[in-house]
């Protein structure tokens, strides 16, 4: 096998490396992406044991919470996804930093083009891939999404990095450090090809709203259709202003384009004001969403893609919290992992989702063939 997929639940950092390291084996390390659980590891060890681990190797990955390996999802673990060179030919890393401050790309492409000896506005998108990890309370996603869409076609995938809700810090770990207020951005080239997964559980009511007045650095919505938007979001729904935070697990609000959609989260109300886990424009019509069992749709998607490629060697499954805690109040986490049996699967439970822009309530899957 040249993907391989690892996890360990050793109480300190300096063990996990260990301990990941021995399942490994004589394993050639050229890539790996690793997801470390915010409540057990301190962030400087966690991410200076990992590459020392593996020196010969391009290491990186972010704080987490709900952890996925194959077909369980773990708690307070490091789950790890290790490519030798038959699989990943070559990767390049670059932190943006101080992301709150700006976000400038330009010598993160620049310095990926002179690596890889290609443009990355020209690569093969098939071949290419990207991985993206934002501080996940920096709420600047959006930007750094935006930014890499003016610079390349290559699709970017990931997400941003959690800390089991306790929205304190979060953190993304690079050449044996631990960043904040970051985003890391990864290319690599793949051997043996790949494609993408994106999965939403959703029903789409009908009900269109129209954002006419909003923060959007705020990810805030102030009116819509001219009304305060927790009260038209309530009328909507038919239920009490009082109660209308007991809606927002249940009942997102979406940018549908013909039958897909990119789900914006509600997040808290302040008053008559809603914030969502996303930015939003003014004069966007959104519409009111209700979620649905997420395993049917998620095992269509897997199967599906297993059908074109023909098959699949391994997923990088950036699983938003939201449908984490979804799973876990049905009951259904055991049956969710199951979907990925004999496909080894890495993952973790983001505070928002990387996929041509910044989504929620979605999971978003890197399908290496």
């Amino acid at each position: 096998m040249n993907i391989r997929a690892v996890s360990s639940a050793k109480p300190t950092a300096v063990q996990v490396a260990e301990d990941i390291k021995s399942q490994l084996g004589d394993f050639e390390v050229k890539m790996m992406v690793f997801f470390a659980s915010w409540e057990t590891y301190n962030p400087k060890e966690i991410g200076a044991q990992m590459q020392a681990a593996f020196p010969q190797g391009s290491v990186f990955g972010c704080s987490s919470h709900a952890e996925i390996n194959d077909t369980k999802t773990l708690k307070g673990s490091v789950t790890a996804m290790a490519f030798n060179s038959e699989a990943i030919s070559d990767v390049k890393i670059e932190i943006l930093q101080n992301i709150s401050k700006g976000i400038d790309v330009q010598h993160a492409f620049d310095s990926f083009d002179a690596h890889f000896k290609t443009p990355m506005a020209d690569a093969d998108y098939k071949t290419y891939g990207g991985i993206v990890l934002v501080d996940g309370l920096s709420l600047k996603e959006e930007d750094v999404m935006d930014k890499i869409g003016s610079k390349t076609n290559i699709m970017f995938t990931g997400g941003s990095a959690s800390d089991a809700l306790k929205f304190e810090s979060t953190y993304i770990y690079a050449n044996g450090q631990a960043y904040t207020d970051a985003a890391l951005l990864a290319v690599f080239k793949a051997k043996n090809g790949i494609s993408f997964i994106k999965t939403q559980s959703v029903d789409n009511t009908g009900i269109e709203l129209k954002i006419t007045k909003a923060d959007t650095a705020k990810r805030a919505i102030i009116e819509f259709d001219n009304k305060s938007a927790v009260a038209r979001y309530a009328e909507a729904l038919g239920v009490s202003v009082d109660g209308v935070e007991n809606s927002f697990f249940a009942n997102p609000v979406g940018l549908v384009i013909g039958s897909d959609v990119y789900i914006r989260s509600c997040q808290r109300r302040e008053g008559e004001v809603l914030y969502l886990y996303c930015n939003v424009l003014e004069g966007t019509t959104l519409n009111l969403l209700k979620i649905k069992d997420i395993i049917p749709d998620t095992k269509l998607a897997v199967e599906d893609k297993l059908k074109e490629l023909g098959k699949i060697s391994a997923i990088l499954d950036f699983r938003c919290v939201l449908r984490t805690l979804q799973l876990e109040n049905e009951g259904k986490t055991d049956k969710y992992g199951e979907i990925f049996k004999g496909i080894p699967t890495v993952g973790f439970s983001t505070y928002g989702e990387e996929f041509l822009g910044h989504i929620n309530q979605t999971s978003t899957m890197i399908v290496f063939e």
